[in-house]
């Protein structure tokens, strides 16, 4: 099996984006970018992962992982952005990758009115008594609605005012993604979630997804004048 490049080739490949397929069944099972012999580097990794335990499970059976590249001769940030949105179509959680693309988080997958978001933004006027609450940079616009929630609704160090607030907005990058109906407070790792912690000092909420007429008036609305500092979290007319 070819394990590098002909030297004369790395210089023209530049950057590009590769995958690898199962030759048992054809799925394709891992997507990366690179340059050089990058694309080969997994034949040899003994690191515990998905992805190493696939490449030794085709192994076992006598073949080899198929490695074909999608694009190359471009630069690095067009391979981040073809690698994230390969990652996108095919479904992170269907491949043996770990994470999501580099740049998913911010020109990934995503619906139109969350675009508009970003080139367009709305300024929101929040009337109720509301917790805005800043998501992390490991935010992807494809979440799926169970991980934004979880990502919203654990664990914070907060105060008593946690009980006066009666919708909590999920915050990336200044626009509101979603907003949630609080039902009641609890110490944080006590309900049911994908996510675990060991800090006995925060707290997590249980909530629904607003009704309409509340998300209409601020999903994809721009809040950012409120949430420019570092705090992870806002309480506004408490």
């Amino acid at each position: 099996m070819i394990n590098k490049f002909p030297q004369n080739m790395i210089d023209s490949l530049q950057y590009y984006v590769y995958i690898y397929i199962d030759p048992r069944n054809e799925e394709v099972f891992y997507v990366g970018k690179g340059k050089g012999n990058r694309c080969f580097a997994h034949l040899s990794d003994n690191k515990e992962s998905e992805k190493v335990k696939r490449i030794n499970e085709i192994k076992l059976d006598h073949k080899e992982p198929t490695i074909e590249l999608l694009i190359h001769g471009v630069t690095e940030d067009i391979a981040l952005k073809v690698e994230a949105s390969v990652i996108d179509l095919l479904n992170v959680k269907k491949l043996t990758n770990q994470v999501k693309g580099h740049a998913s988080s911010k020109i990934g997958r995503m619906s139109i009115d969350k675009l508009i978001s970003i080139y367009n933004p709305e300024k929101a006027n929040i009337l109720e008594p509301a917790l805005l609450i800043k998501i992390k940079n490991t935010f992807s616009y494809s979440h799926t609605a169970n991980e934004l929630y979880d990502a919203t609704r654990q664990f914070w160090r907060i105060g008593a005012d946690r009980e006066k607030v009666e919708y909590a907005f999920a915050v990336f990058d200044g626009t509101v993604q979603e907003v949630y109906k609080v039902i009641s407070w609890h110490k944080a790792g006590t309900t049911f979630s994908s996510r675990t912690t060991t800090k006995e000092d925060r707290w997590e909420f249980i909530g629904q997804i607003a009704n309409e007429e509340i998300r209409s008036k601020y999903l994809y609305k721009d809040v950012s004048a409120i949430t420019n500092n570092q705090s992870p979290f806002y309480y506004l007319n408490i």
